[in-house]
């Protein structure tokens, strides 16, 4: 294989990752874009070979990203992606539902195995069929006073996402659809504020495909009221 096949780019360029076991997919760069700018300490649960944290720090390289995983070899491809960035990154070999930690972060950002199946269809460093709501609880345990949750999730999981975010406090919850090729949301995107008191806003969504955010890398915020009125 070509040193060039051996690797792809992220957000037109600005981020840089070698093939390895798992490959990140739009939804890291979509779950990215969607992270609150003013964070300076994060968290990435289910860190996997990085493709979040990487564009994260593609926007911002002050940020401080700790990033956990149950595989090894996930932090190990993960480790090489940030060294061919030259970013640093803490990695931390934990399982969100063992990790204790007295930690907290003024983000959490997780995109979360969702995949309903067998593990025989799945990575075998992976979590099978997680469940969802302990998960975000568990996550969401790590979020500071005031602090954010961010998350990218199939559309079928949402009550489960709201529901556990409304038991441990959480407010501000904003919902942003992807759409793919049917007529209903494929992937929602899921920010939520710790303590926040407002109620839940749901934005008319848009294309899994849209150029502004996967190729010119912009924020969904900086350019919410264009995608809102499309």
């Amino acid at each position: 294989m070509s040193e060039k096949q051996e690797k792809f780019t992220l957000l037109n360029g600005r981020v840089s990752m070698m093939r390895s076991i798992y490959n990140p997919t739009s939804d890291a760069v979509w779950l990215a874009a969607f992270a609150p700018k003013n964070a300076k300490k994060v968290l990435d649960v289910g860190i996997g070979t990085g493709g979040i944290s990487l564009c994260l720090l593609a926007r911002n390289p002050k940020l401080n990203i700790t990033g956990i995983d149950i595989s090894n070899d996930m932090l190990d491809a993960c480790r090489k992606n940030a060294e061919l960035n030259n970013y640093e990154i803490n990695l931390l070999n934990q399982d969100i539902f063992t990790w204790s930690t007295p930690e907290r972060f003024d983000l959490v950002i997780t995109n979360p195995p969702y995949f309903f199946g067998t593990p025989g269809q799945q990575n075998a460093q992976a979590h099978h069929n997680v469940d969802i709501s302990t998960w975000v609880k568990k996550a969401t345990a790590r979020v500071d006073s005031n602090g954010y949750f961010c998350i990218i999730v199939d559309a079928l999981c949402m009550d489960k996402v709201i529901n556990s975010l409304a038991k441990k406090h959480f407010g501000d919850i904003q919902i942003f659809p992807l759409f793919g090729a049917k007529n209903t949301a494929e992937r929602l995107l899921i920010r939520a504020k710790q303590g926040a008191k407002t109620g839940s806003t749901v934005y008319c969504g848009t294309s899994m495909n849209s150029d502004a955010i996967l190729r010119d890398g912009l924020t969904i915020d900086a350019i919410l009221s264009t995608l809102v009125a499309s």
